[in-house]
């Protein structure tokens, strides 16, 4: 890669940064797996500069990969095995309780099967319309709508649940 490629690529990145982590730990709920997510998406965006750049818009072209990269990584088998927690519980199986209101939304998001959590965070935290998160997907326009609306119809029922 040229050095105005690399300084361009590096510019695009660092102003990008905290906010392809803050919507990475959405999809995650862990900052560890939300770095890995982001790291893998600025490796995939690095070896594919040469296209990104020429995008039309990189903003969606990067949400995209990082999206993908997060989907990916829930259907390996063992992203369902492993899990993580800020502290380590004193008791063999113990759960944390819920402390804060952002504990709880996280708890909420676990709560959603991934494609709805991916959905409701692109379409809702990152306020993407129905037809660019169909396309970051690839899938329908149809399916977001249908996607949105049973994810937080399961939002309002656990919410309902707890309170």
């Amino acid at each position: 890669m040229r050095r105005a490629d690399e300084d361009d690529f590096h510019d695009f990145v660092a102003d990008r940064m905290d906010r392809w982590r803050r919507s990475a730990f959405l999809l995650c709920q862990d900052w560890h797996a939300a770095d890995d997510v982001v790291s893998v998406t600025v490796t995939k965006l690095y070896r594919s500069w040469r296209t990104v750049r020429r995008a039309e818009n990189r903003d969606a072209y990067a949400q995209r990969v990082l999206t993908r990269s997060w989907l990916d990584e829930q259907r390996r088998p063992w992203s369902k095995r492993e899990q993580s927690w800020a502290v380590v519980p004193d008791v063999a199986g113990a759960v944390p309780e819920t402390v804060t209101d952002r504990d709880g939304l996280a708890a909420l998001l676990r709560s959603l099967a991934p494609k709805q959590r991916t959905v409701l965070v692109l379409r809702f935290y990152l306020d993407y319309s129905v037809e660019e998160t169909a396309r970051m997907l690839g899938i329908s326009a149809g399916t977001v709508k249908s996607q949105s609306a049973r994810g937080l119809a399961n939002l309002r029922t656990a919410v309902n649940g707890q309170y």
